[in-house]
């Protein structure tokens, strides 16, 4: 009888939704009903691309999921009050602090920090917006936001100046003798985690990093997955998706509703080799999207398998 019932539960779920006993599509790991599916309606509703619309969404993803140590300038909106405010967008602050207002007044915003409230563009909007009103020390969220203004409400500008770091010594650039002490052991432990990385300059979200035993390519893409599937799919098949030699495509991340995909790379290949292929792809990869006839029998079974090689961060 029990599993009669079960049968019928789940033919009477609506198309599209997502079932209580189903993985959550936030990438928790939890069943929904025990996270943004929960009954007391915390945490908040799921927002599968949080950060469109933001001034280089594939960098931003790129820098809150992929990249260790990174910083890039914020141009705060006129409606702010406050455009005349230096603010720093990072990827790691010390003790992972959602944001810190420096002595100087500047204010740096933590990309990193997980309140899962459900939409983290609206929680980064409201750590910022309490920053900028907040004296010299560390700020955070105690509360769900709200229906605050979400980040790329409250900044302009066309695209992000990232500039990679090889560690974190940012964070002691303007601090007093005394502070660089407190923060030593942070910043070793710090340091320690985080694998060179370099962003390619000839193609936009792109990241090379060395994690020791191999080199990857994370390469954070804007187009929607069921397109860029394809059109990986129409790469694939026709073996025009290695980078360099000793290159192999071997899968992509999904964050926040955009894909990453990823190449293992020989020992050595560094980040410069990668800059003319990269392009090169890129400009084949616009081809392929740009086709939209049928998938051949070989392109299909091609696509089934990039599907397959999927990993959801957020």
């Amino acid at each position: 009888m029990a599993k009669k019932s079960r049968t019928k539960a789940r033919q009477q779920q609506p198309a599209g939704e997502v079932g209580p006993r189903q993985p959550c599509p936030c990438g928790s790991g939890k069943r929904y009903k025990a996270c943004h599916g929960a009954a007391d309606g915390a945490p908040a509703p799921f927002v599968s691309r949080p950060f469109e619309g933001l001034p280089s969404e594939c960098d931003v993803v790129a820098l809150r999921e992929l990249v260790p140590a990174a910083t890039a300038p914020l141009t705060l909106a006129d409606s702010t009050g406050h455009a005349d405010r230096v603010v720093q967008l990072c990827t790691l602050l010390p003790m992972a602090a959602p944001a810190m207002v420096r002595d100087s007044g500047e204010v740096w915003l933590g990309l990193q920090v997980q309140h899962n409230f459900g939409d983290p563009a609206r929680d980064l909007g409201a750590v910022l917006l309490k920053a900028l009103e907040s004296e010299p020390g560390i700020v955070g969220l105690t509360d769900p936001p709200g229906e605050g203004p979400r980040l790329q409400d409250l900044v302009v500008g066309d695209g992000l100046d990232v500039t990679v770091h090889d560690g974190f010594e940012f964070w002691i650039a303007d601090a007093a003798e005394s502070d660089r002490a407190a923060l030593a052991a942070g910043l070793e432990q710090a340091n320690a985690a985080a694998s060179p990385t370099a962003r390619l300059t000839t193609v936009e979200a792109a990241y090379w990093t060395n994690v020791g035993a191999k080199e990857h390519l994370r390469w954070v893409l804007p187009e929607e997955e069921g397109p860029l599937l394809d059109a990986l799919a129409r790469l694939h098949a026709a073996g025009q998706d290695a980078l360099v030699d000793g290159s192999r495509f071997v899968g992509m991340f999904r964050a926040h509703g955009l894909l990453a995909p990823v190449w293992d790379l020989a020992v050595g290949t560094g980040p410069e080799a990668l800059e003319e292929s990269a392009e090169r792809f890129a400009a084949d990869l616009a081809a392929a999207l740009a086709d939209t006839s049928d998938l051949t029998t070989e392109q299909r079974s091609a696509r089934s398998g990039l599907a397959n090689r999927q990993v959801t961060l957020r």
